[in-house]
This record gives C-alpha cells, structure tokens and sequence, in this order.
C-alpha cells in the first residue's frame, strides 16, 4: 500500500489529497496505534472541499516534495474532512481557541502521540511573510519542542483537555421568560448595521440564530425595530453578490459590509437556513423578492445539488482552475457578446456590470442599489436573460462539487424545504424532501442508529448529536405538513437514541459524541451558536413540538433540564446563545395548530390564512391524509366539522374551539402567536 492511504477514502476532500506526497492518514485506530508505536506527535490537518485556503496550504505545502519529507520524518500526519467528523474538528478548534487564538480552516493542530493537543494554528505558507512563520520552520520548531520539552508539552496537553472537558459556570443564574426576551431581543437591534443589514462591520456571515431569535422576538413582543432589522438584512442579502443571481444559492459570507464579494462557496446549511428564514419572513411581509429568492434557491438545489438515492450534496467550491470565484464572475464583454447590445445595456445597468468592474476587474452581478423588484414585465425580461447567461456559464470549468451526503444538513434542508412547500403550495418540493429523509432513514441507518456519512454507496462516521437533532426537526416538519404518523415514530424513535447514548448525566445537555465514540478524547456539549444550529438548541424547540403532538410529559420535563444545564453559560453571554432563546420560546409557551382540509384534500382560505401569517416556532398539522393514518395524541378530540375545512388553535394544552371561518381563524392566530405573560 502507498504510505498515502487515503485513496482508500470517499471524502472529496481527503480524495484531494490522495496523490500528495504526505504520508497522510485518515482519521481512526490504525493512524492513533501508529503515532502511539512510533511515539512521534501528531500532525493534524482538517478542512473540507469547499475551502480556499485549504486549497492554497495544499499546493503550497502539501503537494511540495522538500514539505513533505520533513513532514513524513518527524510526525504521523492525519488528515481529516472537518464535514465528515464535525465532532474531531470541534474538539482541536476548541483547543485552538483555548490557546487564544482565532480559529479558521484550514485547522492545523500538534498532538501529542495520545491525539491530545497541544499547540496549533490554521493556515501556515511554505515562506515566511506577514508576520507568519515559514511552515517547515514551524514543524521543525514543534518536533524539537515535543522532543526536548516533552514534560512541558504533556503538561500543556492536560490542561488543554481538561479546559475542553468543563462547561462554563459563572454562578449565576438566569430566568428565561418573556421579560428577558423582550429585553434583549430590543437591544439586539443596536448590533445590525442600519444601513446594509448583517451585523455591523465585515465580514458578513448570515448569523441565522441571531436573526431567527431577533425575527422571534419582533412577533412575538410586536417589536417593528427588531422587524425591520431582520427584513432590511435579508433584502440586503437577496439583492446583494452573496446571492447568486445567474444561478440561485447563497454563498457562505460577504468579505465586505455590502454583502457584495462573497466567499464564494455554497454549502448546503446555509442555504436551507436562509431559505426557512426566508419563507417564515415572507409569511409576514408577502415581499414577492423573498418569495423570488426562494424559488430560484429550490430550483438551484433540485437541479445542482442533488446526491445519490434524493439526498442533498454538501457543497459547491470557491474554487475553479485555480482561481476563487471565477466561475461567478463576468466581464461586460462576455455580457454582451451573449445577450447582445441592446440587452447587455439593461443586464448591466440592473445587476453593476461595467467596464472597469466590480470584482478584481471582474463583475459579481448584484442589485444593492435597489431592494424592490421591477414591474413583472421587467422581472420577466430580467429571468429571460439570466436563463441566457446561464446556459453559457454551463460551459465553464465548474467548480469541485462534494457530492457527500451528511444527516445533519439534509435534516436542516428537508426541514426548510418542507415548510416552504408547504406554504407555497409546491408538492414538488415536499416530494424532494421526502424522498431525501427516505434515503437517510434507509441507507444511513445501522442497527437503529444513524450515521453522519454518505457517499459512494458507503455510509460512514459516527452521528453527532445534530445528526439526531436537525433529522428530529425534518421529521416533525415532514409529519405536519403531510400528515403520516411514520414521520412522528421517526422524531420519537430517535429522541429516545439522543436520550440513551447522548444525554450527559449530572451535568446534562446532550454531548456531541455519543457515549460509545471510542475516538474522541472529550465529549463537548456545547450550548453556544456556530455557523450551523447548535443541537442543544434545536433539541429544546424539538423537545416543545414532540412534548404538544405526543401528550408525554417526559419531553417537557427534558426542556425543564436543558435549559438548566446551560443556564449559567447563556447568563454569561446570552447573544452567544441565541438559538437556545430562541428554542426556550417554544417551551414557554408551545403553540399548535390543526387544519382539517375539506373533502377535497384543501386547506383553502383556512390553510392560506395559516402560511400568510409568520408563526415562528409553532407546529402546523395539515391533516392531509386520514384521521387514522396521522394519529397522534395531539389530533385526540379535534374533529372536523363535517363536510368543512376546519381549525383549531391551541397553546400548550389550552386549544379553541373549531374554527370554519378564515377571518376568526386569523384573528385566533394573531392572539396566539402574541398570547405573553404580563410583563412591565
């Protein structure tokens, strides 16, 4: 065998590497036993396919012959996809920022021969330059140091893993009710740039938990601040080089405060985030830019990012021939000699395409100078011509697509795709998102456990607590909106997973890693917000839903216990925890609605009454098949009037009577979505 084994692996990103002259490793027993046998440190390397400075440390360093000697003598070099084991990557990045510094990918981290860490950065470049050290001077620094200071570097090891291995506990306490969110989703607002949206300053990242809390907040406590905050940044993003006007999908962030030049990868989360976000604002305002933004979104997905077996893929790169974004970027020549003159004249002027350009001397289509769309005979000739640029941009190298298939963002995708499909009354869409939570539920399940990983026919890597959390989140969003009980069987089934391999005792929270992750040197349990939703976080809204539709009491008794156990950590940094305010929303006051359709399989007014009202975190049964198919505890006592669309309104256990009427059923919402404890 090469002593490079990773040709043996299905990870695009460790596939990448194959050819490298490093000695690399895949993560596992065989590589840990031999930096164990040889008792040599570790090199640890973690990235993923869509990275462009992964991609730059590799030419520069990895593919250099003179790097990878000096490489291959001092250490056993492991390199890991951060995507297909999320919980390793969590575990050095934490390390990283326990040694006070800013984390990033590509993740370069040293171990010691128990993978314990003990010092690291992120990207190194093969000179010297810019205040960073020359990377063969950094390896040669760190063996001499683990050689000669080998005491030291075990010392710094146990504290590092023993900092990893604690919560945060300031004791103080916290009471999350309505007067703290309503306290703090209002001084939010004085974070979020006025003028372009996003939180002030740059880069941009969407910040979905922050802005979903903040949405939260400006229904529920009536705040307009708070609302025009989240729809001023949504627009911004919609109409700004973020957003991919040729093609549809977002790209990860913004370089830049006007959400102009975009980091220019599409990762899967990101998209299905800002598509529920989207879809939940919409409900609200009606702006047909969102309800624009969603469709080309769904279309981009269901044409470029569909993986095997209906599974969604993970990722588009920034990368193409070498160069970041090229496959993004126009000139006004290239413009023109596609649309011709006269058409090139109103492309240019409606997405700032110029001469001079943009970009770099390039052009990022982008419409920021105006946050409304045209007239519909505009907005149609406008998608005529972007279908023109389209079909030519197909000729290009495209950039490197990772086709795997990962639980926990497919659970995030099926469940946004689901409810948009819902509310925009496009089965084609939940007829996606079903066939992809078939796949997961069939084909990444072993022995009643998922697994994380899919591609090329294997399924691989022990599930995260996300993996659980976001598929609980799909399958509830499945069960409401079609209606069959298999979906509620499959949120109770692997809630019980969670509870029994996942839920840390004494301390509680569920950890990331389960109980039998023989891999993993710690078991995080983190409560805080990252790029993706936190587990902990989803899990108390999921926890709220499950709790309504089942009758059990046990899972409101689980959320009492959640929230208990990162209590002091959100006292100490509330905004750092959003996504679990957001979830403690759902628990304080659970709200759920039924509709009934008529005989006809038709919500009709009752149903548009529903998706044109914004209604975050509430759970939506449309009873869709029979009353006997979609049994649940919740649907218990709700007869339809026969013959008649029917409704019910309920928060917690408290449900109305049955509603026929669009207007009272309107009015019924309102109430409900703002039915708060007196606060002062």
């Amino acid at each position: 065998m090469s002593e490079n084994r990773l040709s043996q692996e299905t990870s695009p990103y460790l596939l990448q590497h194959q050819d490298n002259p490093v000695h690399w490793w895949a993560w596992g027993p065989e590589a840990l036993a031999e930096a164990r046998d040889k008792n040599k440190p570790i090199l640890l390397s973690v990235g993923y396919a869509a990275c462009h400075w992964c991609h730059v440390m590799a030419h520069e360093s990895f593919e250099d012959q003179a790097t990878a000697d000096v490489m291959n003598e001092l250490f056993v070099n492991i390199k890991v996809d951060r995507e297909e084991r999320p919980d390793i990557d969590a575990i050095y990045m934490g390390a990283l920022h326990k040694l006070g510094q800013q984390g990033g990918w590509p993740l370069t981290m040293f171990l010691d021969s128990d993978a314990r860490p003990f010092w690291g950065g992120t990207y190194f470049p093969k000179e010297s330059g810019f205040g960073r050290p020359a990377f063969q001077d950094v390896l040669r620094r760190v063996s001499t140091i683990h050689r000669d200071q080998h005491d030291d570097v075990i010392h710094n090891a146990d504290i590092l893993v023993n900092a990893l291995s604690r919560n945060q506990d300031t004791g103080k306490s916290i009471v999350i009710d309505d007067e703290l969110l309503r306290d703090l989703t209002s001084r939010m607002v004085r974070a979020v740039d006025v003028t372009h949206g996003g939180l002030n300053g740059a880069p941009k990242f969407p910040q979905w938990s922050f802005f979903w809390l903040l949405w939260r907040g400006a229904i529920r406590y009536g705040n307009d601040a708070s609302k025009t905050a989240v729809v001023n940044t949504l627009r911004n993003i919609c109409q700004g080089g973020i957003y991919d006007h040729v093609g549809g999908g977002f790209a990860r962030y913004s370089v830049d405060e006007r959400w102009l030049v975009p980091h220019f990868e599409k990762m899967l989360y990101d998209n299905a985030l800002l598509l529920d976000l989207l879809t939940e604002v919409w409900r609200e305002t009606h702006d047909p830019l969102f309800a624009q933004r969603i469709d080309e979104t769904v279309t981009w997905l269901l044409r470029e990012m569909i993986g095997e077996g209906g599974g969604f893929a993970s990722s588009l790169d920034a990368d193409s021939e070498g160069e970041e974004g090229k496959f993004y970027v126009w000139s006004l020549g290239e413009v023109r000699k596609i649309l011709g003159e006269e058409d090139a004249k109103i492309f240019a002027a409606a997405y700032d395409i110029t001469e001079a350009g943009n970009f770099e001397g390039h052009n990022i289509p982008n419409r920021l100078d105006d946050q409304a769309l045209g007239s519909i005979e505009a907005e149609a000739h406008l998608r005529a011509l972007r279908e023109k640029l389209l079909a030519a941009r197909a000729g290009r190298i495209r950039p490197g697509f990772d086709d795997k298939i990962l639980a926990d963002w497919n659970g995030l995708m099926i469940a946004a795709l689901s409810r948009a499909a819902v509310v925009f009354d496009r089965p084609e869409w939940q007829e996606a998102a079903k066939r992809a939570f078939l796949f997961i539920e069939d084909a990444m399940t072993k022995d009643g456990r998922l697994l994380h990983s899919y591609r090329a026919g294997k399924a691989k890597a022990p599930a995260t607590a996300s993996d659980y959390a976001n598929m609980i989140w799909a399958a509830l969003r499945l069960y409401e909106s079609i209606g069959e009980a298999r979906f509620l069987q499959a949120a109770e089934r692997w809630a019980s997973v969670l509870d029994k391999h996942y839920w840390l005792d004494g301390k509680g929270g569920y950890a990331m890693a389960a109980d039998d992750t023989e891999d993993v040197i710690v078991r995080l349990a983190p409560g805080q917000d990252d790029a993706t939703p936190n587990a902990n976080a989803i899990m108390l809204s999921n926890l709220a839903a499950l709790g309504l539709l089942s009758g059990k009491p046990e899972y409101g008794s689980k959320a009492v216990a959640l929230t208990s156990a990162f209590a002091s950590e959100i006292a100490a940094n509330p905004i750092g925890h959003a996504g679990m305010l957001a979830g403690a929303m759902d628990h304080i006051a659970p709200q759920l609605i039924v509709v009934y359709p008529t005989p006809l399989q038709q919500p009709g007014e009752l149903g548009d009454a529903l998706h044109r009202l914004s209604l975050p975190g509430a759970s939506e049964v449309i009873v869709q098949s029979t009353h006997e198919e979609a049994s649940a505890p919740a649907l218990d006592g709700k007869r339809p009037v026969p013959d008649t669309a029917t409704a019910f309104a309920c928060l917690g256990t408290k449900c109305s009577l049955p509603i026929n009427d669009a207007a009272t059923f309107e009015m019924q919402l309102k109430s409900l979505r703002r039915n708060i404890a007196d606060v002062t």
